[in-house]
């Protein structure tokens, strides 16, 4: 049987960036453990994957990222101050998160891009497809969450996917872009993808967000695939090696995202929560 065949039981999550934008506050706490409420991002990431009954989280991190697997802990200390207090119910839901996934760690040595990031997790992922998801881009949906849409989609195509936006073409320049045609709505067969494209240069207004689903043949493209755009190895151009084969569709998810690596998305995720809880 091809490994494509296989569930998707492994999400990987990197978590090696320093977190520029959000100076001072990241010097000495990782971005991905900057709260949206009482939450850290990298949580609400975690909670998405398990929805999507992904049971294994193999994190990248990198140097003074001890808070994420601290946090991921049992932290006895504090267990035992709030036994039996008012404040005991503060932690359900990170216990609740303990009892349904396990948790894996390597370090990303050279900040070299995501494509180095994600080649990195190869030791944690073996032979197998994985979903990504980059937890400064928070998703929300009130029905299944955006991971859940791709495992799904996963399941009839057996081929990496990427979740994508229409944005605005003069913000073409932020992110990867894609092309192609059409299979069903709401869905292309990737041709073409550029990474950070000028906006005259894009070959369309469809944006790669945070969410991948990747077959394992990524980690042998990423081995050959030279540094590209800002000197980095660019996820976008192992996949376009994939999609040059028909092997990669785009999604346009049902659901809404916020870009938590800027200050203006950040505020925005943190004010919509805030309205959704207190509105219940």
């Amino acid at each position: 049987m091809s490994k494509n065949n296989e569930k998707i039981k492994k999400c990987l999550f990197p978590a090696a960036g320093y977190g520029t934008r959000f100076l001072p506050a990241t010097k000495a706490i990782p971005k991905e453990m900057l709260p949206v409420l009482t939450k850290p991002l990298l949580q609400y990431g975690v909670e998405e994957a398990i929805e999507a009954e992904i049971e294994t989280m193999a994190i990248v991190t990198g140097r003074g990222k001890r808070a994420i697997e601290d946090h991921f802990d049992i932290s006895y200390e504090l267990e035992h101050q709030i036994k039996g207090t008012s404040k005991e119910h503060y932690l359900d839901e990170i216990r609740d998160v303990l009892t349904k996934c396990t948790f894996s760690y390597t370090r990303q040595l050279e900040m070299k891009g995501l494509g180095h990031a994600i080649a990195s997790g190869e030791t944690l992922i073996g032979d197998e497809p994985f979903a990504v998801i980059l937890a400064d881009d928070l998703c929300d949906n009130g029905g299944d969450a955006v991971l859940t849409q791709m495992v799904k989609l996963y399941e009839k195509y057996k081929c990496s996917i990427v979740a994508v936006q229409e944005i605005l073409q003069k913000d073409t320049s932020k992110y990867g872009v894609i092309a192609g045609d059409t299979i069903e709505d709401g869905i292309i067969r990737v041709s073409d993808m550029v990474e950070k494209p000028q906006p005259e240069l894009a070959p369309s207004n469809l944006a790669i967000i945070g969410r991948y689903i990747l077959t394992p043949d990524i980690f042998d493209i990423l081995k050959e695939t030279k540094a590209g755009k800002g000197g980095e190895i660019q996820i976008t151009d192992a996949l376009l090696a994939q999609a040059k084969k028909g092997g990669v569709i785009a999604y346009k998810f049902k659901g809404k995202r916020f870009d938590c690596g800027s200050v203006d998305g950040f505020v925005e995720a943190t004010n919509y929560f805030y309205d959704k809880q207190k509105n219940g």
